[in-house]
């Protein structure tokens, strides 16, 4: 029988000299990745955030280190970025035998790196092009929703505020009339009280008035209960109403635990039943899978974040992509007006371009879109050959402050038409709306998709942006924000950024 041997092992042995950290830290670690980028980078907007006097603060640059290396290795919580500072060797090695503890780490996040981590981002954007790795002159956009860290059953709707301040309007009203036929004679000076508009103030002075002219007078049992709810309810429910519609500006529904976040329908649903969810619209523009720019939105529709997305573009690196590719969620008028403003080459497709490919699509004669246009005499032809000619104009805003105007061509005779059954159900003769200008973008659009560099756009924008989502999501394993509201959200997405643009750097 061979005779079995052992490395040594003496876990009581001494050594002469103590270990050094650097020794230990493998030459191509990502941890020194980090170190070295991070060395690079000004951080005089974030130490601004500190003020001067008072005890000494851990360096921002050693935070920062932590944070992002913490996020490169999918250590999310506070609390254990706190064990790993005491455990883990790269930690030590980066912290510098540092140990904050997880109640400064978390100020540092959620506070200190509010509004500045862009500028740190854009920075290290700027060291990958140095680095030639990226260029700034293509880039791929597309967008994802992560779901925000609120109850997913808590939550209001801008409709169900309107009804119930109608409903109050209403029942004030009709507290009033009462009043007024009871009390005729304390009433009778005071003038009508118009109700078109409520506010607190003006439902508490007139449930007081109500009050006081029917002090003493027989009164309904209903309509004394109805006071007393009121009274007791009314004025701070108007309160709230007003502040929670202040919290959702333009946005239809919000979440009650994070006011910030919007429901949205997600893909990862967890009851498998396509319910909507708080979250945040994430969109990222990349290029070669590092990440050019995120910004985060609280509407659910790609459609209107472009403009916003591709001026923050701008603001970081003062210049805008030479080529932009993106799916047919982006493909609108506004966007493709925009893109030509700012000299975009735009690689955009529009809602029904897919379809138009397929190979055995059958084209509806009597869809407005293959009606026959004549562009001298501005008028379109239907299925039958009749003119259909101008008839007036219709204009509408977008949520940007977009103005978009349509063209109505309408048919001369439609009775008795054979075709008419197929054609169009509408009483009287057919009616279409045209969006010229939108019509000619999506004719260049259709030119440049279908080119031997559109086709290679095309082709290598799904392997761009939604490979990074892929990475993010099920990589790193983050689909769900730890923090509250949309400027500490931002903080978490910009160190998500970093991370994996340093990770990708390190491999």
């Amino acid at each position: 029988m061979a005779k079995k041997v052992f490395k040594a092992y003496h876990q009581g042995q001494l050594m002469l000299l103590p270990p050094s950290l650097e020794e230990m830290i493998e030459a191509n670690h990502p941890a020194r990745v980090v170190n070295q980028i991070i060395n690079q980078i000004d951080i005089a907007p974030l130490e601004k955030k500190y003020k001067g006097g008072g005890t000494s603060s851990y360096h921002p640059r050693m935070l920062l280190k932590v944070l992002v290396y913490a996020y490169l290795t999918n250590t999310y919580s506070s609390r254990k970025i706190e064990a790993a500072l005491k455990e883990n060797i790269h930690f030590m090695w980066l912290s510098g035998m540092s140990k904050p503890d997880h109640n400064t780490i978390n100020r540092f996040r959620s506070d200190r790196l509010q509004d500045v981590l862009k500028q740190v981002f854009s920075q290290v954007v700027l060291l990958l092009v140095d680095h030639g790795l990226i260029d700034l002159k293509e880039a791929y956009l597309d967008g994802t929703k992560m779901e925000a860290n609120a109850n997913r059953y808590t939550f209001v709707w801008g409709k169900a505020i309107r009804t119930s301040k109608e409903r109050i309007r209403r029942q004030i009203d009709e507290l009033w009339q009462y009043a007024r036929q009871v009390a005729a004679e304390e009433l009778s000076d005071t003038e009508p009280l118009e109700f078109a508009q409520i506010s607190p103030e003006k439902v508490q002075q007139t449930i007081e008035e109500i009050d006081q002219a029917l002090k003493d007078k027989p009164v309904d049992k209903k309509v004394k209960q109805k006071l007393q709810y009121a009274r007791k309810n009314w004025p701070k429910n108007l309160e709230r109403y007003e502040q929670q519609e202040q919290q959702l500006g333009s946005r239809n529904n919000m979440s009650k635990s994070d006011p910030d976040a919007s429901f949205m329908r997600m893909k990862e649903d967890h009851m498998k039943n396509g319910q909507l969810k708080p979250g945040y619209n994430l969109q990222l523009s990349t290029q070669h899978q590092f990440i050019l720019n995120y910004t985060l939105h609280q509407s659910s529709t790609d459609t209107a974040t472009l403009p916003a997305h591709m001026d923050s573009y701008r603001e970081l690196f003062d210049q805008m992509p030479e080529v932009l590719t993106a799916d047919a969620g982006y493909g609108s008028e506004e966007n493709y007006h925009y893109l030509e403003q700012n000299r975009v080459e735009a690689f955009v497709k529009y809602n029904y371009f897919h379809l138009e490919q397929k190979g055995g699509h059958r084209r509806n004669p009597f869809s407005q879109t293959y009606l026959h246009y004549n562009v001298q005499l501005d008028c379109y032809y239907c299925p039958m050959g009749q003119p259909m000619t101008l008839c007036g104009k219709r204009q509408r805003k977008t949520d940007n402050g977009y103005l978009q105007t349509n063209h109505l061509y309408q048919a001369q005779n439609c009775r008795g038409c054979p075709m008419r059954g197929g054609c169009h159900k509408q009483q009287g003769n057919r009616i279409i709306e045209v969006n010229h200008r939108l019509r000619k973008y999506k004719e260049m659009a259709r030119e440049r998709l279908l080119s031997e560099l559109g086709i290679l756009h095309r082709k290598k924008r799904p392997a761009e942006v939604e490979a990074v989502f892929g990475c993010i999501k099920h990589n790193k394993g983050f689909r769900r924000f730890m923090l509250k509201g949309l400027r500490k959200v931002a903080v978490e997405t910009g160190l998500l950024a970093i991370a994996h643009n340093l990770s990708k750097m390190a491999n």
